[in-house]
Formats: C-alpha cells, sequence, structure tokens
C-alpha cells in the first residue's frame, strides 16, 4: 500500500492538471498527513480525520467544517485506492455560510475613490496612480482582484483595445474588451510608470514602491483608509464596500444599461458571463442584486410584455 503522502502527491498532480491550484489546500492536506504520520496512522479515518479539523481548540466553525471538507475530498480520491479509507460524511460539522451582502455603489462613490485613492501617500510618484487606476480598472471591467494583480505587461494591448486576463479563477483564461476612455487611462498610467521605472525589475503592469508587484496585503489597507476618507466605512469598522464589490457595480451597470438601451437582456446575460470569468451563466446571477432603478426599469419591461407593448 501506498503511504498517504505519495497519494496526496498523486492527487494534487492531478486535481493541478485539470485546473485547481489548490494552494491552501495543498497546505492544509501536508498538514494533515504529517499530523496522520505523527499519529502512527497508515490510512484515513473519520476519527483521524475529525481530530484534525478540529485542531486547535479555538479554531472557528467554518474554519473546521473547510478543514474537513478538504480532507474528505482527498478521502474520496484515496478511497478508490485503499479500501480501508473512510470518507467523512459532509455534514459532521455542521456550519453555515453566508455570504457577505455586496455593497452597491453609486457613479458618485467610485469618482470618490479614484480621487482619494491618487492622494493616498503624495511623496510618493507611483502609489496614487496606480492606486487609481486600478481601482478604476476594477470598476469598469468586473475584473477580480486578484486578475487585475496579476497583469502583465504584454497582457495589455493598446492597439487591440484588449486585456488577456490569464490563470484566472479555474485556471482558465479571457479576453476582455476595453473601452477607449480605458485604453488612454491605461497608455497614460503606463507611461508614468516607465518615467519613473524605466528599467522594470519584473513583468508586472500594476506596480508599486521600488517598481514591486501589488499584493492583497498592500491593497487592502490603503483601500480601508480611502474608503473610511469617503465616509464609505467607518475606522475600525467591518462592515462597508470592499473592492471586490466593484464587480457587482460592473454587473449592474451593464445591466441598467441594456434595460435602458431596450434589448433582450436575457438574450446577453452569457457576455456578461464572459466579462466577469463565469463558465455558467447562474454563477453571476449573485453579482445582479437588485437595485431601486433596475428593479423599475425590470417591472416596467414586465408590464410592457404582459401587455403585449413592444
Amino acid at each position: 500500500m501506498k503511504a498517504l503522502s505519495h497519494h496526496l502527491d498523486d492527487y494534487l498532480r492531478l486535481r493541478r492538471q485539470l485546473g485547481f491550484r489548490l494552494q491552501v489546500p495543498g497546505i492544509l492536506l501536508r498538514n494533515f498527513v504529517r499530523f496522520a504520520e505523527q499519529d502512527g496512522a497508515g490510512f484515513i479515518t473519520t476519527k483521524l480525520a475529525l481530530r484534525w479539523a478540529t485542531l486547535p481548540a479555538t479554531i472557528k466553525q467554518v474554519h473546521r467544517a473547510s478543514r474537513l471538507g478538504i480532507v474528505r475530498r482527498f478521502a474520496e480520491y484515496v478511497s478508490a485506492l485503499d479500501a480501508r479509507t473512510e470518507v467523512p460524511a459532509q455534514k459532521l460539522i455542521p456550519c453555515q455560510v453566508r455570504r457577505q451582502d455586496p455593497y452597491h455603489y453609486t457613479d458618485e462613490n467610485i469618482l470618490q475613490l479614484v480621487s482619494g485613492a491618487r492622494q493616498i501617500d503624495p511623496s510618493s510618484k507611483i502609489k496614487g496612480p496606480t492606486f487609481a487606476t486600478f481601482i478604476g480598472l476594477l470598476a469598469v471591467t468586473g475584473m477580480r482582484v486578484g486578475e487585475a494583480m496579476g497583469l502583465e505587461r504584454q497582457d495589455v494591448d493598446f492597439n487591440q483595445s484588449l486585456l488577456t486576463v490569464r490563470r484566472a479563477k479555474g485556471n482558465r483564461s479571457r479576453l476582455v474588451p476595453l473601452h477607449p476612455t480605458t485604453v488612454q487611462a491605461l497608455q497614460k498610467y503606463s507611461c508614468l510608470r516607465d518615467q519613473i521605472y524605466p528599467r522594470p525589475i519584473n513583468p508586472s503592469f500594476f506596480v508599486w514602491e521600488g517598481g514591486r508587484r501589488l499584493f492583497h496585503h498592500t491593497i487592502h489597507p490603503w483601500f480601508l483608509l480611502v474608503a473610511c476618507r469617503a465616509g464609505l466605512r467607518q475606522p475600525g469598522g467591518r462592515r462597508g464596500p470592499r473592492l471586490h464589490d466593484l464587480r457587482h457595480y460592473f454587473a449592474i451597470c451593464t445591466l441598467l444599461k441594456w434595460y435602458q438601451s431596450d434589448v433582450d437582456v436575457e438574450v446577453h446575460l452569457p457576455e456578461l458571463a464572459t466579462f466577469l470569468g463565469h463558465v455558467n451563466v447562474g454563477d453571476s446571477y449573485w453579482y445582479l442584486s437588485a437595485v431601486p432603478e433596475l428593479l423599475k426599469l425590470a417591472t416596467l419591461r414586465w408590464e410592457r410584455v404582459e401587455k403585449g407593448v413592444k
């Protein structure tokens, strides 16, 4: 029989070949296998998985459930190769995960954020322009934060007005067409960036102080500061707008334009899903949260259909 560590190597290799990155799950599963080896276990049992998933004692319930789920998927794979394997039941650690309601930005909010981002650090020539352009790009394309951070210079085609998003969620890539005004904004930023750092130290399109790449731990504290200054969040508060909510803003603005242009919105929904990087249209519905203006337009459209008015 193969050791659990060998099964894990095969499992991670297979899943990653299928397009899953498994960065955090991979680390956690390595931790689980070490735990099992230290315990002298040669195969996975429900009792073993539960003991590991609930450590340390201070861990939150949602994290316990997530850890058990990661082991359960690994155990399902191993069970086909080792009949001694026990697959933990899905509901052994009950937990309801509720997605945080999105913040509905207004056009004025976006202008406030972009303006505030330009002023985050007057002593730096690059931080303000980078952050302002970054926020603007998220708002007009609906890209994920990580996708925008991962953009490289070769991914931005000014001549074709296209962005190439590589290694997105599910290890998929896609093209994102750009409006002429967005191209102009990106070109302006690109020229400024190259003036400040004529010799790039990495291929990243967006750079921070010293020409370094952007990272989540760099961007999010600055976003919280800008949002607080704009009055959109309370200092130290846990509620309020997030960078991720700019995807909702993009989705809702797109729907409003379609309704106002009197096009068949349902027919065009696959286009929105493509912009957002979703394989299934159903995955995009979460981003179509109802706002008063959108509800009004949808109701008027329904009433016209009921009355047979084109």
